[in-house]
């Protein structure tokens, strides 16, 4: 790798094409994942938004509960129960996203050194950026099975 670099810092070429080149080569096929980290950032904050939100609305639950109406207590702990069920769903959301975003940035630092050093780290990257993909499936699935809980918990407000 030295030599690689010294015959860059020597010559000004890689392979046959200009360092430059090469360079602006990398950064171009850095472009796509970069949008696409941009894309998983809305929705980390959009998971984000919603956790908080679960979080009022347990807050919100658990001062009902202590007021003590026992005429509805056994209503608020189902409620209760739903939003633990809905704030381990997001959560698990907001990790596998967050996964995503970081396999991803990998993904584009191996393709930024891949093509500033001449080597083939395409064995690399497939498989980092499939890993990526399922990361990002799990996490979508994850969210919409939390979206689908807080509907079922207040049917009559959605139709």
């Amino acid at each position: 790798m030295s030599m690689l670099l010294a015959e860059i810092i020597t010559r000004g070429t890689l392979g046959g094409e200009s360092a430059v080149a090469g360079l602006s080569r990398s950064i171009q096929l850095s472009v796509a994942p970069v949008f696409l980290l941009t894309s998983i950032s809305g929705l980390i904050g959009t998971f984000s938004t919603r956790l908080a939100r679960i979080i009022d609305r347990t807050r919100f639950i658990q001062e009902a509960m202590e007021r003590g109406d026992l005429a509805q207590a056994k209503r608020l702990r189902e409620a209760l129960e739903v939003q633990r069920r809905r704030t381990f769903l997001i959560n698990r959301a907001i990790l596998c996203t967050t996964v995503t975003a970081l396999l991803v940035a990998g993904v584009v630092a191996v393709m930024f050194i891949s093509a500033v050093a001449a080597l083939d780290l395409a064995a690399i990257v497939v498989p980092v950026f499939v890993l990526a993909m399922i990361a990002l499936i799990v996490g979508l699935v994850l969210f919409l099975l939390e979206v689908q809980l807080a509907i079922r918990q207040n049917p009559r407000r959605y139709y």
